[in-house]
């Protein structure tokens, strides 16, 4: 099986039946498909930023191989396929909980993650809006321990093919209703809390791939006979132009005055406690 080939052509397949999906089976009923700041996430972000960042980190990952020779010790080479790419979604999903639970609490990790809650409207497409030096930390950490421990050429081109879809999966503005398997795997109804203006949904459904580790460790949210009110952010008016957005990350941090609310300026409100289905 030639993943080369198959990986893109399954993501060019996703986006085509998502974008479907959104149409037939909306969430938010009367969100536009070109919405605002459609062509700066398609080209900008998914095209030009992906690819880009492709070569620089397939770079990066050949120059650390280099100077340490690990992936000539195959650590993970004779494990099934299967074993191996189910060992990194695994092992990465849970360094992003933990990466993206620091990013929501950091003021200077905020500046870096802002970018991607700053779509007002979410949908397949708005999970490609990440700062360049967020996806570059994130995807070396993804993608370099595979090429360091030996891994089967197949596995990055997998690892990907899920990255992608997922990503667009969990962002769909698609109504689909997952019941009790939201307590594992992450779906749209859970994630789309996660950018909701809501106070009493700041910091809660960090997970991408895995919901468990929601529920493990205490940032699980999912009202029951509740909408989002609304998405993107509130405390700043932020760019429309791509390279704008960039260097937006760069603006001067405020000084501290003591008690501060969330990075994100939203009230984080009162404590409740998260309904399940």
């Amino acid at each position: 099986m030639n993943w080369s080939v198959l990986a893109p052509a399954i993501i060019v397949a996703g986006v085509c039946a998502f974008a479907l999906l959104e149409r037939a089976f909306p969430y938010d009923r009367g969100q536009r498909m070109l919405r605002e700041g459609f062509w700066t996430d398609l080209i900008f972000y998914t095209l030009i930023q992906s690819y880009v960042l492709a070569l620089l980190i397939a770079q990066l990952t050949r120059w650390i191989d280099s100077s340490t020779g690990w992936s000539r010790l195959h650590l993970v080479s004779d494990w099934p396929l299967a074993g191996q790419v189910a060992f990194f979604v695994v092992t990465h999903d849970l360094y992003i909980y933990w990466f993206h639970r620091w990013q929501h609490s950091s003021p200077i990790l905020w500046r870096l993650h802002e970018a991607h809650h700053s779509a007002r409207s979410v949908d397949w497409l708005a999970s490609t809006r990440s700062h360049a030096v967020e996806i570059l930390i994130n995807q070396t950490i993804e993608f370099a321990p595979m090429v360091l421990l030996g891994a089967s050429p197949e596995v990055p081109l997998i690892k990907g093919v899920i990255g992608a879809l997922w990503g667009m999966y969990i962002h769909a503005n698609i109504g689909v209703r997952t019941g009790r398997l939201q307590y594992v795997i992450n779906g749209p109804e859970a994630h789309r809390w996660h950018h909701a203006l809501d106070a009493d949904a700041y910091g809660k459904n960090l997970a991408t791939k895995l919901s468990i580790w929601d529920r493990l460790f205490g940032t699980a949210w999912l009202p029951d006979g509740r909408k989002p009110s609304g998405y993107g952010l509130t405390d700043v008016e932020f760019p429309t132009n791509y390279f704008r957005q960039h260097l937006f990350a760069l603006r001067p941090l405020e000084p501290s005055r003591g008690a501060e609310p969330p990075v994100d300026g939203r009230d984080p409100g009162r404590d409740g406690e998260p309904a399940v289905p």
